[in-house]
């Protein structure tokens, strides 16, 4: 009998990268995936600690992966047993503990250690000059998009974040091996892919020959992949204007940039370690929407930030009603342990944070529907995702400036790039026409 392995990603398009890595090597192994309902031999939970609600939750699936499955191996991996791995080491079950330094292992771990009496506990520091691991993967069960994990790591330690620390230095995935893996992609029929890293703007900080992101790119597009490429995120002092160049035209490129402003305050943005201000900001959002008007423009707030009084908040909630952005992800501070501001004064109380965030959350969606409203009566191709409902043969798709569309179709058209026609919006739906 083969066995039976289950999977739970939280956090980041990273992590789901080297989750779909994982599954499809313990299927070439022979392994099952194990289905709704049914025991897993072997559970792998690939955590997450970007807040302390990530953490919870990975803390939280482990615990219920160890309940579900008393005879087998649980094993939990990733930024969690990199940076609190004296943390995981009290919950008594976890057979594996493996930290970022050996993702591409796991699967040989795995495979070594599949009885729950055998434990194992790998955790490294990540070393100057450490080379990118290369994890190919050829196909996305169930997802029409792949993900296409490029870089890793961060040196910028923002005073917030705990990411630089359970990611280590800055690594990048050989140009020639990113074109190999686009091809392979997109010969398995995937029609988008997203470029993805932990500070994808910093890729090719390591290579030689002068390579970045820019260059990197206008490779991609000289080749003429039959797929488009979306980018996953980028810092506000990385996009300059011959991105938005390259992006304008709307072919192979889609036109979306997600970019953390944080905070519209800049007595509070120098408290985070953020090298911009407000006004520069401000200034590169004007300038995307200027040469691309249908450009999607996502924007990260994070609300509460210790010493964020309520000229801070009311600054920036100014900035943001005052720019095009197309959508918010507003995130609550949450204080990492670790991190300079666990312990910087000023702390904000939880109730003031709820308030500020979902004031934020309601400009967000007035933004969202202000961005729904001016692609009305103009065509994006479409990639079409599933039947929305089969029986009234609709179907849904998300178009290159990330609109989630529906529209009519008597066909499967899964996989396919349609032309659709922006004809209402109904319900914060936006429906279209072939």
């Amino acid at each position: 009998m083969s066995k039976k392995f289950r999977i739970i990603t939280l956090g980041c398009k990273v992590n789901q990268y080297e989750s779909a890595y994982i599954t499809e090597s313990l299927i070439h192994a022979g392994w099952n995936r194990a289905g709704e309902g049914e025991k897993a031999d072997v559970a792998v939970i690939n955590t997450c600690i970007v807040t302390q609600r990530a953490a919870h939750q990975s803390r939280q699936e482990i615990r219920k992966a160890i309940r579900k499955n008393p005879n087998g191996m649980v094993a939990a991996i990733g930024c969690y047993a990199q940076v609190y791995a004296d943390e995981l080491s009290e919950i008594q079950g976890i057979g594996i503990i493996a930290d970022n330094t050996v993702k591409g292992r796991v699967p040989e771990l795995l495979l070594d250690t599949v009885h729950p009496s055998n434990k194992s506990n790998i955790s490294n520091k990540f070393n100057p000059g450490m080379p990118f691991e290369f994890l190919p993967i050829r196909c996305y069960p169930g997802r029409t998009r792949a993900y296409l994990k490029i870089q890793d790591g961060c040196e910028s330690f923002c005073s917030y974040c705990i990411v630089a620390f359970a990611r280590g230095p800055y690594r990048s995935l050989s140009p020639e091996k990113v074109m190999s893996m686009i091809e392979s992609l997109a010969k398995e029929g995937y029609r988008e892919i997203v470029l993805t890293g932990i500070h994808l703007g910093k890729y090719g900080v390591d290579l030689e020959g002068g390579m970045n992101l820019k260059r990197l790119l206008r490779m991609i597009g000289r080749e003429g992949f039959p797929a488009r490429i979306r980018l996953s995120s980028l810092e506000p002092n990385e996009i300059d204007r011959d991105f938005i160049e390259m992006m304008a035209p709307g072919t192979w490129f889609c036109r979306h940039f997600h970019i953390p402003l944080q905070s519209g305050d800049d007595r509070v943005l120098k408290r985070m370690n953020r090298h911009y201000t407000a006004k520069e900001f401000g200034k590169l959002i004007r300038s995307i929407h200027a040469e691309i008007p249908l450009a999607a423009i996502g924007i990260d707030i994070m609300c509460g930030f210790p010493g964020e009084d309520s000229g801070a908040h009311k600054n920036t909630c100014a900035l943001i009603k005052d720019l095009p952005v197309s959508y918010l992800h507003v995130f609550p501070f949450s204080p990492r342990k670790g991190t300079a501001a666990f312990d910087f004064d000023g702390r904000n109380n939880p109730e003031v944070i709820k308030e500020r965030a979902a004031e934020l959350r309601g400009i967000g969606q007035d933004k969202r529907a202000g961005f729904y409203g001016r692609c009305l009566e103009k065509q994006f191709p479409v990639l079409v995702e599933r039947w929305y409902s089969k029986d009234e043969e609709m179907v849904m798709g998300t178009s290159d400036n990330y609109l989630p569309v529906i529209f009519a179709s008597p066909e499967d058209l899964k996989n396919r790039i349609v032309h659709v026609r922006i004809e209402r919006i109904e319900n914060n739906r936006v429906i279209g026409s072939k």
